[in-house]
């Protein structure tokens, strides 16, 4: 197996529903990000053998493989094909570990791995056929239930994990903070290309955080779904796109490139459906060993906060240290575009190791359905 490398890791700033990059078609939102993918790294366009996206609405102007049709709007040349995955919210994290897999063997050795989602545009569920879809008379028959429900499956969580709704409060201002502190220290600026809106403004910063935010202001909102949770406690509705050019580590010597870090180990699990949202902790576990390294070797953490009880609820079972984990804020102040996640969480992991000088990362996140995706990561002096 070769060694494979991450070159580069570039992001839109993540905009608020129904603000900054709304009048933007999800299909050029990505195709700027991959066009800044290119020009940072200096990589000639003819080299790269596949662009692996991640995007869960896959309808109206995200259908049709939007990974293909990004790559064509950004110019580049059309023999480059283009694949869409969905695994959910970890749609392009699964897009990195594809593209490294593929690397890995020998297929191909130029890879981007993206991810996009216009939820202003495209609105989460907008391609079921049938918004009164079930799960069908065969699953139905097995868990009881018409449909699986994520914020219930968050409650069930926060439940079971005896975290309160103070707690959960708590994790959520803490996000928020953290994600100030970031942004006002230009932490991001490195890791985000600003966007053009068709009327010619520039978007360069991430909209979703809410300075100020105290878990007493966050104390008079009220449940979501019945239980502990609340709209400041899941994670936003957002728009955004992310990129990452990966390769192998003999081509990337071969071409001058200086890699951000080698992808080391990765995983992917299911877990139960109704719950649905605990896939990170076995991820976790199972990732670790397969890098022969304890939680405590790990310097640096991303776990995505699709809500709070996830994060809660890891932080407990995976024994990690708050401190290392989302530093720079997570889903529920930074925003969550569905399919864009995975590499959003990627890039901001990867500049930050680089910045700090970290040698090991570990993201993970949960997924709709029951799964979750965990990886690994090493920097290279």
């Amino acid at each position: 197996m070769r060694e494979v490398v991450l070159v580069e890791a570039v992001r839109s700033p993540i905009g608020r529903r129904d603000k900054g990059l709304a009048d933007v078609h999800p299909v050029d939102l990505a195709s700027q990000v991959l066009c800044a993918l290119v020009r940072r790294s200096g990589l000639d366009p003819t080299l790269i053998d596949d662009v692996i996206m991640g995007c869960v609405s896959q309808a109206g102007e995200q259908a049709g493989n939007i990974a293909r049709m990004a790559a064509l709007a950004a110019g580049w040349p059309e023999a480059i094909p283009g694949v869409t995955v969905d695994r959910q919210c970890g749609s392009s994290q699964q897009a990195i570990q594809f593209a490294v897999a593929s690397v890995m063997s020998g297929m191909q050795d130029v890879v981007v791995a993206a991810g996009v989602e216009s939820m202003t545009r495209v609105p989460m569920g907008a391609a079921r056929l049938d918004v009164e879809s079930t799960l069908g008379p065969a699953l139905e028959r097995r868990y009881g239930l018409r449909r699986f429900s994520q914020g219930d499956g968050a409650d069930r969580i926060a439940e079971r994990w005896q975290l309160s709704r103070g707690r959960l409060d708590e994790l959520s201002a803490e996000s928020h903070a953290r994600a100030q502190r970031s942004q006002d220290a230009g932490e991001f600026t490195d890791e985000i290309v600003a966007i053009t809106t068709p009327d010619g403004d520039k978007i360069a910063a991430d909209e979703g955080i809410r300075r100020g935010t105290t878990t007493e202001k966050l104390g008079v909102l009220a449940p979501a779904f019945g239980g502990a949770h609340t709209a400041g406690s899941a994670s936003q509705i957002s728009d955004g796109a992310a990129a990452v050019l990966v390769m192998a580590a003999e081509r990337a010597r071969e071409l001058g490139f200086e890699p951000l870090a080698r992808l080391h180990a990765f995983s992917v699990v299911g877990t139960d459906p109704i719950l649905m949202l605990t896939g990170p902790i076995p991820a976790t576990a199972d990732v670790l060993a397969k890098a022969k390294l304890s939680i405590e070797e790990i310097d640096t953490f991303e776990v995505n906060e699709a809500f709070a009880a996830v994060l809660g609820a890891w932080l407990a079972e995976t024994g990690a240290d708050p401190a290392k984990t989302n530093p720079q804020g997570g889903a529920i102040a930074l925003g969550h575009p569905l399919g864009a996640s995975g590499a959003r969480l990627m890039t901001t992991m990867v500049h930050r190791m680089r910045r700090e000088g970290a040698r090991w990362g570990l993201q993970t996140m949960c997924e709709g359905g029951g799964m979750a995706n965990a990886t690994v990561v090493e920097t290279l002096s």
